[in-house]
């Protein structure tokens, strides 16, 4: 029933592994204490903004339709951003600079843009949750490692030290997809 959903997304190889630059501003502040909101929120804003490209693809026309598609990305992500102020002041404080970043990532539009005029709402739910749910666990897989990590290697806790982690577990991957 769901044949057509690509589900590359639920694989480590997912958006948030293959689109590095998408990454950098969640390797900058998906420390252990933030990787958990910045995943709700990637998870929220990617879900939201796919179900409304789903719904409304139909009503744009062809050529403003990429427009359209990142002013509503834009709108889920604004719409989070204030309801983590409003409802999570402390930890918005802590993400605020890198939030907007992360959310409205060239990779997620390019995933929705992707998937919008080939599915119905409820495949693309599926897909978006899919895939944000890839983009959530690498985000806090990523800010477990360097919490750990950060306890003997005090680099690990700062932003350089995100990157290094970040590629030893892309090396790694890679190596183990070799070898399959």
């Amino acid at each position: 029933m769901y044949s057509i959903i690509d589900h590359r997304g639920a694989k480590p190889a997912g958006v948030a592994w293959s689109r590095l630059v998408a990454l950098c501003p969640v390797l900058a502040a998906a420390d252990s204490e933030n990787a958990l909101a910045l995943a709700a929120a990637s998870f929220i804003v990617l879900v939201a903004a796919n179900a409304t490209m789903a719904v409304s693809h139909r009503f744009f026309p062809r050529d403003i339709r990429m427009p359209a598609f990142m002013l509503i990305a834009a709108c889920c992500a604004t719409t989070t951003a204030l309801l983590m102020q409003a409802f999570a002041f402390d930890q918005y404080e802590r993400i605020a600079l890198y939030a907007q970043v992360a959310l409205v990532n060239c990779a997620m539009l390019e995933r929705a843009m992707a998937t919008e005029r080939h599915r119905s709402v409820g495949t693309a739910l599926i897909d978006s949750v899919i895939t944000a749910g890839t983009c959530a666990a690498a985000i806090i897989a990523l800010g477990g490692i360097r919490g750990a990590v950060s306890l003997q290697l005090p680099l690990a806790a700062l932003p350089p030290g995100a990157f290094l982690i970040a590629a030893l577990a892309l090396a790694a991957r890679n190596a183990l997809a070799r070898d399959a």
